[in-house]
């Protein structure tokens, strides 16, 4: 029980600065998301990048994985 914890626990620090990583690649006025292609649009062409939906779909991700760790994490460590 202490290894899966301590596993989890990892992972869960893991997925934390990993999904703040994420989350400062979006795209805003001149963000980290740029270096990525996330502005780069042709003018009249609305939606968004090949790069910026794999992003959102990345970050998507690491929020779900967090959010299990998080309940897992509390479960073990309730009990």
């Amino acid at each position: 029980m202490a290894i899966a914890t301590a596993i989890l626990t990892i992972l869960h620090l893991i997925m934390a600065v990993g999904l703040v990583f994420l989350i400062l690649l979006h795209s805003g006025k001149g963000g980290l998301g740029d270096l990525f292609g996330g502005g780069m649009q042709a003018g009249g062409m609305g939606g968004s990048t090949l790069a910026e939906r794999n992003l959102n779909r990345l970050t998507v991700i690491a929020a779900v994985v967090f959010a299990i760790t998080t309940v897992t994490l509390a479960i073990l460590l309730g009990s």
